[in-house]
């Protein structure tokens, strides 16, 4: 009974499919469609902007020139410069410096973290690179 059933519908969509019409697209459809793709590209150009602005850019060199220009100015106008009368003795004498002044490391420990470090400087270009790679299409 349903082959009976799928044979009818099977005959029915032959009819419908024979009278209707083949449609064919209009001559111009290829150069009408990329048009539209072309126009569609070039209304959704990204634009870019920089992090920092150029008017940031002018103020951070300004002010580089301003202050080379005051210490080499001012330091040679003024006798006494204001660099010279900054206290630097808390950085030597402190009590951190003082503790790991008796550290002492072995020269085991020492090749094992240089090593290390010298691995670690090493595999980051290989592992940027298969990454890299790996998220290409």
């Amino acid at each position: 009974m349903k082959e009976n059933e799928d044979k009818h519908l099977d005959n029915f969509t032959k009819k419908i499919i024979k009278k209707a019409a083949s449609e064919s697209p209009s001559i111009y459809f290829t150069s009408e469609i990329m048009a539209q793709v072309t126009a569609l590209n070039n209304s959704s150009a990204t634009v870019y902007k920089p992090l920092i602005s150029k008017k940031v850019w002018v103020l951070i060199a300004l002010s580089f020139v301003v202050l080379c220009a005051y210490l080499i100015l001012g330091t040679e106008t003024e006798k006494v410069s204001w660099f010279s009368t900054l206290d630097f003795s808390a950085l030597s004498n402190n009590n951190f410096t003082n503790v790991l002044s008796g550290f002492t490391m072995s020269k085991t420990l020492m090749y094992a973290i240089v090593f290390f470090g010298l691995m670690f400087c090493i595999q980051i270009p290989f592992l940027k690179n298969h990454f890299d790679k790996r998220f290409e299409v």
